[in-house]
């Protein structure tokens, strides 16, 4: 039996769905709430509802967008012949930080055999036929270097091999400002490979 109201158990339990929310968190956002004001309730809850009735995902990219296709794929300022493969929406703030001017295409998740993912649960259809039809010159495969990134990488690349796409992938390596002596040999190795000349 909860100690809580049922309204506030309610709520407690669908916050804690989001990620990185336990249960104190939850209740502290609750108690939050519930001492706001009845205007901000609404405008929260508003907010929410706002979110899932006018988002959708870009035809050409699989962005989240409120407009299709996305601002990225509309800008015509943008170079359309190269596109950046990340894992998640969340991924492209992160690139644009680089000043990077492609466009994008997102997977929504990567392959995981353990969670029953496979190519067909990610959206890289549109990727691909767009390779094939020639519309595009480079990929740059931005896929997280895990276990799943790397295989997610290494799949696209080679379901593109037959096209003539040049595929890039990402470097990665020792952070800036970090020492080398905690860096692990997994880094280390690909800080290696991915040495250039200065």
């Amino acid at each position: 039996m909860s100690r809580f109201a049922e309204p506030m158990a309610r709520l407690i339990e669908e916050l804690k769905k989001l990620p990185g929310v336990g249960t104190k968190s939850a209740q502290r956002f609750a108690f939050h709430i519930l001492r706001g004001s009845d205007a901000d309730a609404a405008a929260l809850a508003d907010a929410v509802q706002g979110l899932k009735a006018s988002l959708r995902l870009c035809s050409l990219c699989n962005n989240v967008t409120d407009v299709d296709p996305c601002v990225f794929c509309a800008n015509p300022a943008r170079n359309h012949r190269q596109v950046c493969v990340v894992e998640e929406p969340t991924s492209i703030q992160a690139i644009e930080r680089t000043h990077y001017a492609g466009i994008y295409h997102v997977l929504h998740g990567t392959l995981s055999p353990l969670h029953g993912i496979g190519p067909d649960q990610l959206r890289s259809r549109g990727l691909l036929e767009r390779a094939e039809r020639g519309e595009i010159e480079e990929i740059i495969l931005a896929t997280s270097p895990t276990l799943e990134g790397e295989a997610t990488a290494t799949w696209l690349a080679q379901a593109m091999r037959g096209s003539a796409v040049r595929i890039t992938r990402i470097a990665t390596g020792v952070p800036a400002g970090s020492d080398i002596e905690y860096a692990d040999e997994v880094t280390m190795a690909r800080a290696m490979e991915g040495r250039r000349e200065i």
